[in-house]
């Protein structure tokens, strides 16, 4: 029976209506469609490639001039986040004339859906560039910068749940499809229900776990938290997969943030995983709900912060690798559990069209694909972690978080 439902979660054809069991594909192959494909390829081997070439010129500097192994990393930093870049704007442009080829800029409607998203993206990324500049100059400037961008920020994601509810109220509602009796009846207090829950629940499990840490961000740690979403949704766009109704098995896009929350623990991480998942809705986003919106977007993505649940486990000091294991394995969990809730309450006309009346074995086995994800991610994390020197360079964050708490509770000194 799981069996069944797993193959029938991957399906992406459906019968001709009244054809003797022809079948068509539910989205045809349009140009930007293919380009994106192709192009999603190209960078995936493209990253594979800088990935050895980096790693095996990082082995002979070390083994040779150990004196420039850290300048080395730095450079090879600055080559990394330049093809993240790289990436992100040329997978963004293909996105953009993806939604003038369809035609989604005639429909007024859809618009409440698309421009929304893309307008609280960029107010994410521009405020957080503000915040990093501003941490330069004076605690002052840099707590005048930090609100600034935070009540923009806030005033974005409000007009976006605004306009989710009046495009679902307008396209959604009563549609004969996602919300019918017939097929899968979107069920808007369970969403609700499912998403306050969730957002509460892990809001105490990342306070609890982290009690102990400040939650204050300095330059430094700004900086690293820009790279890794930067670097994360790069990757996001380099995949190995895609689900036939959303999602991906991705080159271990959720890597760089989890490294984040293992360094800098699970408030901070939570934080910055919501961020990056709300940089997520940008990205070939399905939204037809707002508690949909927050489900499968900044709370599945924000669970990424519980990579770091684990680090302050002193039984497993002499093995990083295990403690960051454990926590991807629970960050993933709960990703999956946010993504199976919408599913369930928001996407079981899914599960009919591919003749399966159970919503939660459908939601289940089609979000397992979270899973291939986790474990490409533990695979490199662990790998990561088990080099002498990418631990330094993790214990030399932690020691100057720990020097900085005190003056980051207010702001972040200026670095030198």
């Amino acid at each position: 029976m799981f069996l069944s439902t797993l193959l029938s979660s991957f399906f992406d054809r459906i019968p001709y209506p009244d054809a003797d069991g022809e079948k068509y594909y539910l989205y045809e192959e349009l140009w930007t469609e293919y380009a994106e494909n192709t192009l999603s390829s190209v960078f995936l081997y493209a990253a594979l490639a800088l990935a050895l070439i980096l790693t095996g010129i990082g082995i002979f500097v070390k083994l040779k001039r150990a004196e420039s192994f850290i300048p080395f990393i730095k450079t090879s930093l600055t080559i990394a986040v330049t093809f993240a870049v790289t990436v992100i704007i040329t997978m963004l442009a293909i996105g953009f004339a993806k939604i003038s080829e369809k035609g989604y800029l005639q429909e007024k409607v859809l618009l409440l859906e698309l421009i929304p998203p893309l307008v609280f993206g960029a107010s994410v990324v521009l405020g957080s560039i503000a915040c990093y500049v501003a941490s330069f100059f004076s605690k002052k400037t840099y707590k005048i910068t930090l609100f600034s961008s935070l009540s923009v920020m806030a005033a974005a994601l409000l007009a976006t749940v605004v306009c989710l509810a009046i495009y679902y109220s307008r396209a959604i509602a009563g549609d004969g499809y996602y919300d019918s009796e017939e097929y899968g009846k979107l069920n808007q207090v369970a969403l609700y229900l499912s998403a306050a829950g969730l957002t509460v629940a892990a809001v105490a499990a990342a306070f609890a776990l982290d009690r102990k840490n400040k939650f204050g961000f300095d330059s430094k740690c700004i900086a690293l938290a820009g790279i890794c979403v930067a670097l994360s949704f790069a990757l996001s766009y380099i995949k190995i997969f895609s689900m036939p109704q959303g999602g991906s098995v991705t080159l271990a896009s959720l890597l760089p943030v989890m490294l984040f929350s293992y360094i800098y623990g699970t408030r901070k991480g939570l934080f910055v995983g919501l961020i990056y998942g709300m940089m997520q809705a940008m990205q070939n986003a399905y939204l037809i709900h707002p508690a949909q919106f927050f489900l499968d977007y900044p709370i599945a993505f924000a669970m990424a912060g519980f990579a770091g649940a684990f680090k302050n486990l002193r039984a497993l000091d002499k093995l990083p690798q295990i403690k960051f294991a454990l926590g991807a394995v629970a960050a993933g969990s709960l990703r999956f559990l946010s993504h199976v809730l919408s599913g369930v309450f928001a996407f079981g006309a899914y599960a009919v069209d591919a003749g399966n009346q159970n919503f939660w074995a459908y939601s289940t086995a089609y979000n397992s694909y979270v899973f291939i994800d986790i474990i490409l991610v533990i695979a490199v994390g662990a790998l990561l972690l088990s080099s002498r020197n990418f631990n330094r360079q993790v214990n030399r964050f932690t020691e100057s978080k720990a020097n900085a708490a005190p003056a980051a509770q207010s702001a972040p000194e200026t670095e030198q």
